[in-house]
């Protein structure tokens, strides 16, 4: 079995004093502590655009349509009166969901988009890969 050379517990304990002579690259935790504060401003202020922003969900070709904001608070509801059988209120209740559900995706799209942007720097590989 080949020797083992052993590292003196003070250099472990001091980068300085590495082996091969070189300190090895510490991260500047200042530098790594101002872009989490720039990263958080800016996806602060990117879920505040995306929040004001109204969107709207749609079905039947436009008969059923809800309004909200990228918050997700609704706003109003759309019924046009070609929608409107009383003979078969279950159609209007199956639009009156799809209109839900497109507006919520159109909204969770919304927020997705608002956070694509965000320049992480060097912070973008603590996240994992994307």
């Amino acid at each position: 079995m080949p020797e083992q050379s052993e590292t003196p517990a003070s250099a472990v304990l001091r980068p300085e004093v590495m082996p091969s002579g070189a300190a090895p690259v510490m991260p500047d935790l200042a530098d790594l502590l101002g872009q989490a504060m720039h990263m958080q401003e800016q996806m602060l202020a990117a879920q505040t655009a995306a929040h004001e922003r109204t969107v709207t969900g749609v079905a039947g070709g436009g008969v059923v349509r809800i309004d909200a904001t990228g918050a997700g608070e609704f706003l109003a509801v759309h019924i046009d009166r070609a929608a409107v059988d009383p003979t078969d209120v279950g159609m209007l209740e199956d639009l009156v969901l799809a209109a839900l559900h497109d507006v919520s995706a159109t909204i969770a799209e919304l927020s997705k988009e608002a956070l694509s942007g965000l320049d992480l720097g060097a912070l973008g590989g603590l996240l994992g890969p994307s």
